[in-house]
Parts: structure tokens; sequence; C-alpha cells
């Protein structure tokens, strides 16, 4: 839970590095709250929930590219990657292989290694 409330602290930060980890807790926990929300507004029928889902969408729509795009600059890929989006369905799939590549060992051009820096206390 602290990789996603990290991850929504810096929700406009396009800046840096993101790890793994952060990455796919964070989209575990979106991911999570969108089922859930959808789940109970399809059993319920209640337009009240599918607004709700529909706001969350919204509201993770700036952290989600965020922390997608300093994913990419932990691999070392420049943040606009993240247009590969557009091409439909073999984007999606790409830009999910490119989050999934390992980080760079040490500094690269868009900041030192997270997994290297020390942790703030």
């Amino acid at each position: 839970m602290s990789w996603f409330i990290a991850a929504l602290k810096k929700y406009a930060v396009f800046k840096g590095r993101a790890q793994r980890k952060e990455y796919w807790l964070f989209m575990l926990f979106v991911y999570l709250i969108y089922g859930v929300l959808g789940g109970i507004g399809y059993a319920t029928h209640s337009p009240a929930v599918l607004a709700a889902l529909f706001i969350a969408l919204i509201g993770f729509m700036l952290p989600t590219w965020a922390v997608t795009v300093r994913r990419l600059h932990d691999s070392g890929l420049s943040g606009w990657m993240i247009l590969i989006t557009l091409v439909p369905t073999v984007g999606a799939i790409v830009l999910v292989v490119l989050c999934c590549t390992k980080s760079n060992e040490g500094a690269n051009k868009y900041g030192p290694n997270p997994k290297e820096a020390p942790a703030l206390a």
C-alpha cells in the first residue's frame, strides 16, 4: 500500500525513475479499485457507483501516466514511448513488455537508480 501512496504523492512528476515494484503495485491497486467499483456497479446497476468508477478512471489517469513515464525512464527509454499505446492492441502489449524490462544499472540520463539510492527517512 505504501508504494501506491508514494506513486500518488508524485501524481504529476514525470521526471525521475520508478522501480518495477512501484509501477506494478500502483497498477495492481488501481485495477483492484476499478474491479471493485465495476463489480459493485454491475451487480447493483447503481448509477452512483458507476459514476464513482468514472471519477476514479479520470482521477487515476494522470498518476498512471506519470508512473508509467517514470518506469520507462528507469529502463532508459523516453517517456514519449507511452504513445505506443495509440497503436491498437499491439501498442498496449509492447508497453507492458517495456514496463517489465529490467532497470538500467547505475544512473542514467533520467537520474540515479532508485534501488541504489539511499532510503529517505
